[in-house]
């Protein structure tokens, strides 16, 4: 049996680049699914993504699936990119079971909590607003660390710095007094120990890819590390987040951030979604 993709629409090119385009699963001919390929719009032209990949029930477990993507992989190749990645909710077990057959790695995961009654912070912890004057220090040191991630992501270093200045501008046009974004400083026994930056999605639905308010950053400098002031600052994001009216909180893990993935899970967060690439030789 031979598997083939067939394009069901022209192909459609975004500016910088971007791709994107459907096609029919086929074996021998005959339509048993379907898979949608672009590539991936932060990331850029190199990174390809499969969008969708469905293979009719009846067709299912006779590994059409993974021929179909392994001919995925084939047609992101002649597109040019280096690398492929794939959102897998976390309760798609046959999909995780396949990508992990495949070779696809964690590139990070998306975590949700649902929030209830305010936790107390402990004792000689405070939080206070982040204030205009600290805010250029800050965001300097946030963007550096943005386009560090970038890079390690593929992108050269003009697109991450393009691509950063971007979402500040966008997330933070206002810098510390942009509405919906909460910028937050936790001191204990009156030293200044870490940052918090919460986004709070209002007018957005309360989805389970992102929650009512989503942590962008969370950071305890370096020398105050070890004391629990990362559980502390995420207290602190489900007080603020409650009292802005959220009432679930979300954020992003790297797979490789072993120590923040059992933090958060000691929290009582749930792994929701799961960020899968695999490099394209």
């Amino acid at each position: 049996m031979t598997t083939t993709l067939r394009p069901t629409a022209p192909e459609r090119h975004t500016d910088g680049g971007g791709r994107a385009r459907a096609y029919e699963v086929c074996v021998n001919g005959r339509p048993v699914g379907t898979v949608r390929l672009a590539t991936d719009a932060r990331l850029g032209p190199a990174a390809g993504r499969i969008e969708r990949l469905h293979i009719d029930e009846a067709e299912r477990h006779r590994g059409r699936g993974t021929v179909a993507a392994l001919a995925a992989e084939e047609v992101l190749r002649g597109w040019g990119c280096t690398q492929l990645m794939v959102s897998v909710p976390a309760s798609a077990t046959t999909a995780l079971g396949l990508t992990a057959a495949l070779g696809y790695r964690e590139r990070g995961r998306n975590m949700l909590k649902r929030l209830t009654d305010p936790p107390e912070l402990p004792e000689g912890s405070a939080i206070r607003p982040l204030t205009e004057a600290e805010y250029p220090a800050w965001h300097d040191h946030e963007r550096a660390g943005y386009v560090t991630d970038l890079l390690a992501r593929g992108l050269t270093r003009q697109q991450a710095e393009t691509k950063a200045d971007t979402d500040y501008a966008r997330l933070l046009p206002q810098g510390p007094d942009t509405p919906a974004a909460l910028l937050r400083v936790l001191a204990h026994g009156g030293t200044d120990v870490g940052t918090i930056w919460i986004a709070l999605r209002e007018g957005e639905p309360d989805t389970a890819e992102s929650g009512e308010a989503y942590v962008y950053a969370v950071e305890v400098t370096e020398e105050h590390r070890g004391h629990g002031h990362g559980r502390t600052l995420m207290l602190a994001a489900e007080r603020a987040s409650l009292a802005h009216g959220a009432h679930s909180l979300g954020l992003h893990v790297f797979g490789d951030n072993i120590p923040a993935l059992r933090l958060y899970e000691s929290l009582g967060y749930e792994s929701i979604e799961y960020q899968l690439y695999k490099p394209l030789l």
